[in-house]
């Protein structure tokens, strides 16, 4: 525990030292903002040295100066997306330069049109669009998983970034929104993906890669042999740079959803839509520092326990895993890596009364969803 706080000081004092603290941020004052309870970020501008966009009154996401981030934006996750864009916005060098893809899910309690003025309401100035990801794509291709969370539709969206996005789109940084960024995104943003590698991540070659899949999987020769020619290693697809013209030039979301498929009828992995990535990536990944994804901060996928950082620099904090942190901190039984995140958060939980209770509550908003 004492390395645990040790690590955590450390990082708050980087924090304090490299960005502006948030000071001075404004609550809204009405409209539909104050009812989610989130306040204004502050306005961050580029520096004289970023690229000016061709339009910049009207960013285009085909503008070639620009950085793109998809995320999925839905009730359950909207205070991690929210402040997951916040650490983004804090820590970029050109954050005007930056467009985030907001992918939503069909039928979620909070309509695309409601989370889309909540994100204009928080991030005035920022530059974004959202889609809407039906449900009915993939809600046949999922099976059940160790975890209930991990057999949200939501969570396949990323399989179909290619078809989602805009074709002008040729590249994305994909984020989870269980995470904060405390580097400059551009850096990551000029990762090289050699040999027509597909994506970029992390990885992470010490785990033991094949307790990702069932016994079944592994003595079956036809199966296993998918890996014959790799040295597969294990990478979470929560951070990842994706060549999207590779992506739909190789018809990936084709390929992921065949395992997909071959799992209902065959059992061969437990997790939810980690493993088919696996089956095609594992050991053709662009290795990228793992400063970028210092992951499982949320503990097991069954009792969330408290963990420590990996030894090594820190750009992206990951909150993988069963434990949340708003969640902790709010129950105030957080663990220490958790008030990493606090200075992010733009949850005001005093400004949301839910009206069927005396508790406070970020949902307290089904009269007007649209």
């Amino acid at each position: 525990m004492p390395s645990i706080l040790h690590a955590a000081a450390v990082l708050l004092v980087h924090l304090w030292l490299t960005a502006t603290f948030c000071l001075g941020i404004r609550t809204f004052g009405g409209g539909d903002g104050s009812r989610f309870g989130f306040s204004e970020a502050p306005d961050y501008r580029n520096g004289v040295e970023c690229p000016v966009s061709v339009n910049k009154e009207l960013v285009s996401s085909c503008d070639l100066s620009l950085v793109h981030v998809a995320m999925t934006l839905d009730s359950e996750y909207l205070r991690g997306s929210i402040a997951a864009v916040h650490s983004v916005l804090r820590h970029a060098s050109c954050p005007e330069n930056i467009f985030f893809h907001f992918i939503t899910a069909e039928f979620d309690p909070a309509s695309p049109r409601v989370l889309s003025k909540l994100v204009r309401s928080t991030f005035p100035s920022l530059n974004f669009k959202i889609y809407i990801f039906r449900e009915d794509t993939v809600i046949n291709l999922i099976s059940s998983s160790i975890r209930q969370a991990l057999e949200n539709p939501l969570n396949y969206a990323r399989n179909y970034l290619g078809d989602i996005l805009d074709l002008c789109v040729d590249r994305v940084i994909y984020l989870d929104s269980d995470l904060v960024v405390v580097d400059d995104i551009l850096k990551l943003w000029n990762t090289t993906l050699t040999n027509s590698r597909v994506i970029g991540a992390p990885e992470y070659c010490h785990a033991n890669f094949t307790k990702y899949f069932t016994d079944g999987f592994w003595s079956d020769p036809d199966m296993s042999r998918v890996f014959q020619s790799r040295k597969p290693c294990y990478f979470n697809t929560g951070v990842m740079v994706m060549d999207l013209v590779r992506w739909r030039e190789g018809n990936y979301r084709k390929r992921i959803e065949n395992w997909m498929e071959i799992q209902r009828k065959r059992r061969i992995y437990e997790l939810g839509s980690l493993p088919p990535f696996l089956l095609e990536f594992a050991g053709n990944v662009e290795a990228i520092d793992h400063r970028w994804n210092q992951h499982g901060l949320g503990g097991d996928n069954i009792r969330g326990s408290c963990r420590s950082l990996h030894p090594g620099p820190v750009s992206l904090l990951h909150w993988s895993g069963k434990g949340k942190p708003w969640v902790r901190l709010d129950a105030r039984k957080p663990c220490p890596l958790d008030h990493l995140w606090r200075p992010y958060d733009l949850y005001k939980a005093s400004l949301v009364k839910d009206p069927s209770s005396s508790t406070t509550s970020i949902f307290g908003f089904s009269s007007y969803l649209l």
